[in-house]
This record gives structure tokens, sequence and C-alpha cells, in this order.
């Protein structure tokens, strides 16, 4: 598998025997020719650093390893107080269990939402309290310290602590990988990604999901979006209409969701 360790180790190597071949062979090396291994090592490591299902710099669970027609919602961003109770309503009247990705700041005054999602049979995971846009160029220890926060917001609203962790926008690093390791997180990621932030057209939206399901597929979506509680009962129909069953992501992915 192509990770950071592989990718710095060819890096490596490569400089090494560049300054073999320019030191005792003579070769005289041009120096921009030094310059070859980062240009093959920094658009590698981008792009394993956007790419969650990489598992670039950590291990990232983003599928069940299975041939069953089994699929996994999961919801990050919330609780919103509009859009989660009507997604929450949906589910269980479609008696769909789904996974909550939460964001501490947002759990706040709605704390009902948290009981709720807990209480309908749904799961709930670590998204980091803050979500910060610079959330990514933070220390490991100032990353592990917002997860935490997290984790306490939970704990004094449930009495759960989540194993659960999804990075905000699915970035990781170095830094990212050592905070989860601290805190002795599983990371969860996705393997169909909807693009429900951004859709705008219901149908498109619907096609882009049905179109990539697979078996162990883990779905990507947000309870904070009209668009996504909109489409949600015509995309569980679609989904079972395939004949796939929606699972609950622990039980499909086999681990377990809360320490």
């Amino acid at each position: 598998m192509l990770n950071n360790r592989v990718v710095n180790i060819v890096a490596i190597i490569s400089l090494g025997v560049l300054l073999f071949l320019d030191k005792y062979l003579a070769l005289d090396i041009p120096f921009w020719a030094y310059g070859l291994p980062v240009l093959i090592f920094l658009p590698l490591t981008i792009r394993g650093a956007i790419n969650i299902e990489a598992s670039f710099f950590m291990k990232v669970v983003c599928k069940a390893d299975t041939t069953e027609n089994v699929v996994a919602l999961s919801f990050d961003d919330g609780p919103h107080t509009e859009y989660t109770p009507v997604i929450l309503d949906i589910l269980q009247r479609e008696q769909v269990p789904a996974a909550f990705f939460c964001i501490g700041k947002n759990i706040s005054g709605s704390e009902h939402l948290l009981k709720r999602i807990y209480a309908d049979g749904h799961v709930i995971g670590n998204h980091t309290y803050s979500h910060d846009f610079w959330f990514d160029i933070k220390l490991s220890r100032n990353m592990l310290t917002d997860m935490q926060q997290m984790d306490a917001v939970t704990v004094n609203t449930t009495g759960l602590t989540p194993r659960l962790f999804r990075p905000p926008y699915g970035v990781t690093n170095p830094n990212l990988a050592r905070a989860v390791k601290a805190g002795n997180y599983l990371p969860v990621g996705w393997n169909i990604r909807s693009l429900d932030t951004v859709a705008k057209d219901e149908t498109a939206l619907l096609n882009r999901i049905l179109e990539q399901l697979k078996p162990g597929a883990v779905i990507l979506l947000h309870d904070t979006c009209k668009i996504t509680a909109d489409i949600l009962p015509q995309l569980i129909q679609g989904i079972r209409q395939q004949g796939y069953q929606l699972e609950r992501i622990d039980k499909m992915l086999k681990v377990r969701a809360y320490v």
C-alpha cells in the first residue's frame, strides 16, 4: 500500500542514489535533479492527505470487508436545530440506524438532540469540538485537546465516550495520526461521498449516491443540509430497491462505538 512511510523511504533512497552517482561515480548530476524526488513526494503526500480512503498517514476504516449487500449511513457536522430532528424522524419512521459524527460546539443548546440520537439507536461519533478551518495545522497535542473536548461534552450529556473519530474535511496528516493514537480513537471515513453540502439538484444527488452503492459501503451525508433531509426518504427507498440493507456502522464494521 502506498502510504507516507513508503513515499518517505522512496524519496530518501532516490536522494541517496543521486548523491552516490554524483559523489562516488562522478557523473556530475545537475543540481536541479535533486528536486525530482521532491516533485514526486509532494503531490503524493498532498493527495494522501486529502484522500481519506488512502489511509496515507494512518489506517482509516472506510468500508466493511464484506460481500453482503449492506451499507451504512453516516451524518457529519450536527446536531443542527432544524434539520437533525427531521432526519431523526425519517430514520425512526423507516427503522434505519445511522451514525452521527457530531461537532462538540454544536451540542451546546441541543443536548436533547444528542440524547435523542442515542435513544433512537444511532451511534455518536467524534468530529472534533471546534471543526476549525485551521484544525489541520494544529500541533498534535492541540488536536487531541480539541477532540477530548468533544468527548467531554458527550460524556456530560449522555455518559458515553465516543471511540469512532472522523477527521474534519477528511484531511489527515502526521500530527493527527499522533493525536488519534494518543487518544485511542478509531478513525472512520467513507467510500461514498455524497457532496450534499454543495448539491443543488435532488435527482443528481440521489443518482450520485445510488450509482456508487457496493457491499460494505459507508455513505457520507450531513445533517446540516436541507437537501439531505429532503432526499432521505427516497434515498432509503432506492437503497432498499437495489437489494441492500441499511446497517448501523459499528455493527457493519464490527467495531466498538464507545470506550
